[in-house]
């Protein structure tokens, strides 16, 4: 895929059909896909569209993982079906957006780390809203969640509808996806369950201790 190709994909719509696979593989096939956020800005409807390019994937077997001691109120939207939005608050003043993954009844996710706007008109929307210029205005799991306005009114969404739409999208001709170690967690901590567009400037941060892989 080249620059500019998101175009045909956002016009095709192509929800993705294998978010019911392992979430590490889902994590890995997400990067390149595309978030579609439809928003009032200055009363009119406009949709800002942006590139998924640093994931992490959790799941009920794994002790980092919210859904580790089953099913609860709080993680149901991570238990199915897949394609789901499990939005959770932290820190008291933060959002976080994960999609649903694996079998419908097994709870797993994958975490949106880092978004990559795709053109000028969706760079300003976010950077307006962050009131940051940058990649700074996306690159960090609160930070597009709060560039996008994304928050607990959309737990549960179904991502094939707006006004948070999921659409699939290849990598760019030459990227390459890179597996690290998590960030910020206490436990697991030496999985490599992170995954990243190699060399993309949104991607937050590298740790040292990272494999590439050119799979997706």
């Amino acid at each position: 895929m080249n620059v500019d190709d998101w175009k045909k994909y956002v016009r095709t719509g192509h929800f993705p059909d294998w978010l019911d696979q392992p979430v590490d593989v889902v994590a890995q096939r997400l990067l390149g896909c595309l978030l579609i956020r439809t928003l009032n800005v200055d009363n009119s409807l406009v949709r800002v569209i942006v590139r998924i390019v640093e994931t992490e994937a959790y799941d009920q077997n794994d002790p980092a993982s919210h859904a580790y001691h089953g099913k609860t109120h709080r993680n149901r939207a991570l238990f199915g079906p897949a394609g789901r939005c499990y939005v959770y608050f932290t820190y008291g003043m933060y959002h976080c957006l994960n999609i649903s993954a694996s079998t419908d009844g097994f709870g797993a996710g994958a975490l949106i780390r880092a978004v990559e706007p795709v053109d000028e008109a969706s760079r300003k929307i976010v950077e307006e809203r962050r009131k940051i210029h940058g990649v700074g205005a996306t690159n960090g799991p609160a930070k597009l969640c709060m560039a996008l306005g994304i928050d607990a009114d959309l737990y549960g969404h179904d991502l094939r509808t707006a006004p948070l739409q999921l659409v699939e999208a290849p990598l760019r001709d030459g990227e390459t996806v890179q597996k690290t170690v998590r960030i910020g967690i206490s436990r697991a901590r030496d999985v490599l369950r992170r995954f990243v567009i190699a060399g993309n400037p949104y991607v937050s941060k590298l740790p040292h201790h990272s494999h590439v892989s050119s799979s997706k």
